[in-house]
């Protein structure tokens, strides 16, 4: 029966191998026989598996030179001004445009949805949240409000200096942001970007902790727009396919940036939300990173248990929400690195070629080659195989 079952997997295996080398089709990284670490993932393995999360988009393709857009992760369903969430800021490297990460670091909590643009959009995409939070009932009142904008500048596609993006390409992505399955490649904020010497774009992924550590589920969104020497579950990518920093190509580079946005349903202070987002960095670093003087990389985590929201009128009392120990945290620290590394991985496998910008151009990861690269150093993983989180 065994021998049954591993001889059904090898023609499986076959059959997607196949199919990719035959159409170049683009898909997920697990729709090639890609798994990233040992937790299973979650429904939809994307952000929007930690319950209340949704995540929305506006993508601009106009013409031979807008090709930018946004994104927006809004961290629950209710008033999220009036009921905000525990977060933390971790800075990989500071050559970065985002706003409204001081208060987050000072106060610990996040009051706004997070949304992702382009550099010199950030301004347009502030005034569009806060269109949304002055707007929200029961915000009638209030004077200040911090907008969270996370930026990469994708002016080699796209006309930056335009400043395309609107106040209401902020609000449409924001009225249809919804949770399931999340777009991910050339789309919204990932529109114009490109990563480790290919066509970069958003990327999400989940992990699910299990019963015995507590069932939490970690979701990662990314905007890849960075530069490095791929690597992919160890196997040297980029320099198999002669696509690296350092070789004498143009237009290769390896300034950019990458905003990573991790939400989870456990319930942590902002203290152990920064060291949740201080392990993302390991990720960025195991898909051939080195976070070049000129990336903007930064990591914003934050907690979506209702339990740790915290009112915007401070009660009389202290609060005292309830909280994981530091003991705790290795589960989800594990959780947040393979997350984040297969969320890179999809940014890379779902984008698609582009064309854009004074005629630029970017090629998408050539699939077929990619697996033949995966398969000579053992780097293809599949569902059945046994998993330490099922024990």
């Amino acid at each position: 029966m065994m021998k049954m079952k591993w001889l059904v997997l090898l023609c499986a295996m076959c059959a997607v191998d196949i199919s990719a080398q035959e159409t170049g089709e683009r898909g997920r990284a697990r729709d090639f026989g890609l798994e990233t670490g040992i937790l299973p993932t979650g429904k939809w393995n994307a952000i929007t598996d930690v319950p209340g999360v949704t995540v929305g988009h506006t993508t601009l393709v106009r013409g031979d030179s807008v090709r930018t857009g946004v994104t927006v992760i809004i961290p629950h369903q209710g008033n999220i001004f009036q009921q905000k969430v525990p977060a933390a800021v971790y800075v990989g490297n500071g050559f970065g445009k985002s706003i409204g990460l001081s208060q987050i670091e000072e106060l610990g909590t996040l009051e706004t949805p997070i949304a992702l643009t382009n550099t010199l959009s950030v301004p347009a995409t502030a005034d569009g949240l806060l269109d949304y939070i002055l707007a929200l009932p029961g915000n009638e009142t209030i004077r200040s409000v911090n907008s969270v904008v996370g930026e990469t500048n994708d002016g080699y596609l796209n006309d930056i200096r335009g400043r395309h993006v609107t106040r209401s390409d902020v609000l449409a992505a924001l009225h249809s942001a919804s949770d399931g399955a999340v777009a991910e490649g050339n789309t919204g904020a990932g529109t114009g970007t490109r990563a480790l010497g290919f066509k970069g774009g958003i990327g999400t992924s989940s992990r699910v902790l299990p019963p015995s550590k507590g069932g939490y589920t970690v979701g990662v969104l990314v905007q890849s727009n960075f530069g490095g020497v791929l690597r992919i579950n160890g196997a040297p990518v980029g320099r198999e396919l002669k696509n690296f920093y350092m070789m004498e190509k143009d237009p290769y580079v390896a300034d950019g940036s990458c905003m990573i946005i991790i939400a989870t349903d456990a319930p942590l202070s902002e203290r152990n939300l920064k060291r949740l987002a201080r392990r993302s960095y390991l990720a960025f670093g195991a898909v051939g990173s080195f976070s070049s003087n000129g990336s903007g990389d930064y990591s914003i985590a934050f907690s979506a248990n209702p339990d740790t929201f915290v009112p915007h009128d401070a009660p009389e009392k202290p609060m005292t929400p309830p909280v994981l120990h530091n003991d705790e945290m290795s589960p989800l620290f594990l959780a947040v690195l393979e997350a984040t590394e297969e969320a890179i991985y999809n940014s890379l496998f779902m984008a698609e070629d582009m064309k854009g910008y004074r005629g630029h151009a970017i090629k998408a990861l050539p699939l077929p080659e990619v697996l033949s690269v995966l398969k000579k150093y053992h780097a293809l993983y599949h569902d059945s195989l046994p998993r330490a989180a099922e024990k």
